[in-house]
């Protein structure tokens, strides 16, 4: 009998073609291999993924165009503050008749985002952050820089 009478032979008794060839337990061990490796794969990504968004900055959009700061708010020894309050007070349109505060609060890691500024102000923008009786200020200019990053340093009132 030659060789392709007994592989076609094996295939009609139920066997599968790759056994009839030969090969049958190294394919499927390779297959399980690669498997197991894409599955780790996908959980390291994912696990990388929520270690990077585990203390996400707090983003706030005025929606009047597309300047943004990003402020990092700290204490008199440069040590980050969370949960201080950052606001801006936007006068914009014509005659400056429109209005819009916005307000966000700083992460773990003092850091947060104002997005959607407009390009065009009469006046720079005046950012004042606070946490108990710790102020600061910053002053932003978005039609000389609109993607800006500041530090606002907080520290206690004079009496």
């Amino acid at each position: 009998m030659d060789v392709t009478a007994v592989e076609t032979t094996k295939v009609l008794e139920g066997h599968s073609m790759r056994a009839a060839l030969g090969g049958g337990g190294r394919f499927e061990l390779l297959t399980l291999i690669f498997s197991i490796l894409l599955f780790a794969s996908t959980l390291l990504a994912q696990a990388s993924e929520l270690a990077a968004n585990k203390n996400p900055i707090p983003v706030i959009n005025g929606e009047l165009g597309s300047c943004s700061v990003e402020f990092t708010v700290t204490d008199a020894s440069g040590q980050p503050v969370s949960d201080a309050k950052i606001r801006v007070h936007i006068a914009y349109g014509f005659l400056s008749i429109r209005k819009l505060d916005l307000e966000v609060g700083s992460n773990n890691e003092g850091k947060a985002r104002f997005e959607g500024l407009p390009e065009k102000v009469k006046r720079p923008l005046e950012f004042r952050a606070s946490q108990g009786k710790r102020e600061g200020a910053a002053v932003v200019d978005p039609a000389k820089r609109c993607k800006a990053e500041h530090t606002i340093l907080l520290t206690q009132p004079s009496p």
